[in-house]
């Protein structure tokens, strides 16, 4: 399997959410995280975003789902790019309020930096998370 395949499946896994347990065959030990998003700011590694991710799901449960737009990947630089949009209600426990019933269709990007292995050794988020979190009713 070539590293944009694994980077691939890694995505869907991510975003269905499966958490670490549906990730994991796809990342490297250790692999980093990064994310200019206030709600991420804590979030250091992949394995710990996969999970942030699940919960997030979680919340937000009500036919929540993503949309795929773009994909590519530059052989060059070993990188993969998703550009995406995430469809969610809150509806679900937890949420830093009680459920708002209120809907965001939030963009995001995926850059995803494989390793000789052809697993994700780094991962940088792009997402405007206030905006998400106002129109979810959360701000």
């Amino acid at each position: 399997m070539s590293a944009f395949e694994n980077a691939q499946r890694f995505f869907h896994a991510c975003e269905t959410p499966l958490g670490w347990e549906g990730c994991k065959a796809y990342v490297a030990e250790g692999a980093r995280f990064v994310a200019q998003s206030a709600p991420l700011i804590e979030v250091e590694t992949v394995q710990a975003y996969c999970e942030w991710i699940k919960g997030f799901g979680t919340v937000t449960a009500a036919g929540a789902h993503y949309e795929l737009h773009a994909q590519g990947y530059d052989e060059a630089k070993r990188q993969a790019v998703f550009f995406a949009t995430y469809h969610a209600t809150h509806v679900g426990e937890g949420g830093p309020v009680p459920a708002t019933h209120k809907t965001t269709h939030s963009h995001y990007v995926y850059i995803l930096t494989m390793d000789a292995n052809d697993q994700v050794a780094h991962m940088v988020k792009v997402w405007n998370a206030s905006w998400a979190m106002r129109e979810l009713g959360w701000m």
